[in-house]
């Protein structure tokens, strides 16, 4: 923390003025690792500072390139980004520039895309590596799961990339200051069109603004190829979940103050939230089950609860033949984006004595609200059943936020000596490419070493319900999971 000193004319006495901390916005390119137990690299490191009243530099940025103890992993997509082996071998070891990026990040706000699970965590363990204690921050602006929260699933899965083609900000470099620089605009984007949508709705769809925007690049020949632009998608409830913006062509009126602010370029600096938390993700992350050869698989935004109800056999009581269905199909869903809390559990067993392997997920409040009205309804008809068992409710609260998660079960197939994962397990690389991950037997050390805490995953599962010694509930079996690398 650092103060000014103020003088109140002559002979007065010195007043220490404490000042706020400046925002580091800052970013890490890392090694790819080529295996589950490899670790990442940090190859770079860039850093604007920030006034966190105005959202504008107030001094010279910093960026380094790390060389890396061992060049081998120097890939054709990091040279191609430019991080080239030569780059790097010209460049400083990370111990030589230990203290220059502790100084750009100690006592100050950090900020940027992802950096709880990621970016921070590589910065923490690069000075573990070198045996010292990494910088602290004053407060944490993650604006994945920030804008997840708060813009929803309009720009698809909230990557950095799909977020500024969504505003026609042209391809992201991949490059720390760069990305940077981009994160910044895009927050400013989303922070003006959520500021039109409150003060001003109803009169011009988010989408038509957003069409401005990328027709706008398209002409300047800025709009990044690799991002599919927005595609209206319809759902049961799609009309009411449209949300509008105002058209500002010069100014804003609010509260009397007249501001100028062009929603295209956004020049006028904005005002942070005063209060400082660190965010929690909440997906509204967008999953095609249609292309994932998982068909049949409904998103949460997708299903209506009016259109859910219980089918029980005629015996009435609640069975495995007992099903939960949406518009007369059982109910399957899948959801992206999913942040693992806690890895593989085995403290549960079944009727054989074998450990029920499951893993616990932080879900969304468009999923927990699904989940909630199924709980519900399974839970009344386990009762009118006469069932005396004790409803197991399929949703916990998890942490000092009161964040929703479920656990995810992953079923075993035995076969005679041989048993095998009834779920199908998938590789998503940072690339976008997905490979299936293939297990010769159920080993619960090698599954866990992919289902580590803070991975993402993308989850297709189906809900079950059981009534078993004296425990009723539902139960969320995984047929699909992809792992996400970074």
């Amino acid at each position: 923390m650092s103060y000014t000193s103020m003088e109140e004319g002559e002979g007065s006495s010195r007043v220490m003025v404490e000042e706020e901390p400046k925002i580091a916005f800052f970013d890490v390119e890392t090694s790819m690792p080529r295996g589950p137990r490899e670790r990442r690299t940090l190859l770079e490191f860039g850093s604007i500072f920030l006034c966190p009243r105005q959202l504008v530099e107030v001094a010279e940025p910093f960026v380094t390139l790390v060389r890396p103890s061992d060049l081998g992993v120097v890939t054709e997509e990091l040279e191609r980004k430019g991080i080239t082996r030569g780059a790097l071998e010209d460049a400083p070891p990370f111990y030589d520039v230990a203290d220059n990026i502790h100084n750009a990040l100690h006592g100050r706000i950090w900020a940027g895309h992802n950096i709880i699970s990621f970016d921070s965590e590589i910065i923490r363990e690069a000075f573990a590596e070198i045996g010292r204690s990494p910088p602290e921050p004053k407060g944490m602006i993650d604006t994945l799961p920030l804008l997840t929260q708060t813009f929803g699933r309009r720009a698809g899965n909230m990557k950095m990339a799909s977020l500024a083609n969504y505003f026609g900000l042209g391809r992201q470099s991949h490059r720390s200051l760069d990305d940077v620089r981009m994160n910044l605009e895009v927050l400013k984007y989303c922070a003006t069109v959520l500021f039109l949508e409150a003060s001003l709705p109803g009169v011009l769809t988010v989408e038509n603004l957003v069409e401005r925007a990328i027709t706008r690049s398209q002409a300047n020949g800025a709009a990044s190829p690799e991002v599919p632009k927005p595609v209206a998608r319809s759902s049961p409830d799609s009309s009411k979940r449209q949300r509008t913006i105002s058209r500002v062509d010069n100014a804003i009126q609010a509260g009397g103050n007249q501001q100028s602010i062009d929603p295209a370029t956004n020049k006028e600096p904005i005002e942070l939230i005063s209060n400082i938390e660190e965010m929690t993700l909440g997906s509204g992350i967008q999953i095609d089950a249609s292309s994932s050869g998982f068909s049949g698989f409904l998103e949460p935004d997708d299903v209506s609860t009016e259109s859910i109800q219980i089918s029980v056999p005629s015996s009435y009581r609640l069975t495995r033949k007992t099903s939960i269905k949406h518009k007369g199909s059982p109910i399957q869903l899948c959801c992206a984006g999913l942040r693992i809390q806690f890895g593989v559990s085995t403290k549960f067993l079944d009727s054989a004595g074998r450990p029920k392997l499951n893993i616990l997920v932080d879900i969304p409040e468009n999923l927990s609200k699904i989940l909630e009205f199924c709980d519900g309804i399974a839970q009344k008809s386990s009762q009118d059943s006469g069932s005396t068992s004790e409803w197991r409710p399929l949703i916990k609260k998890y942490g000092y936020v009161n964040r929703p998660t479920v656990r995810l079960h992953i079923p075993t197939i035995v076969s005679g000596e041989a048993a095998t994962y009834g779920t199908d397990i998938y590789q998503k690389e940072a690339s976008g490419n997905i490979q299936k991950l293939v297990f010769s037997k159920v080993d619960v050390a090698e599954l866990d070493s992919w289902f580590v805490r803070g991975n993402m995953v993308d989850a297709f599962f189906s809900l079950e319900l059981y009534d078993y010694e004296e425990n009723a509930g539902i139960r969320l079996v995984a047929k699909k999971l992809v792992v996400q690398s970074k």
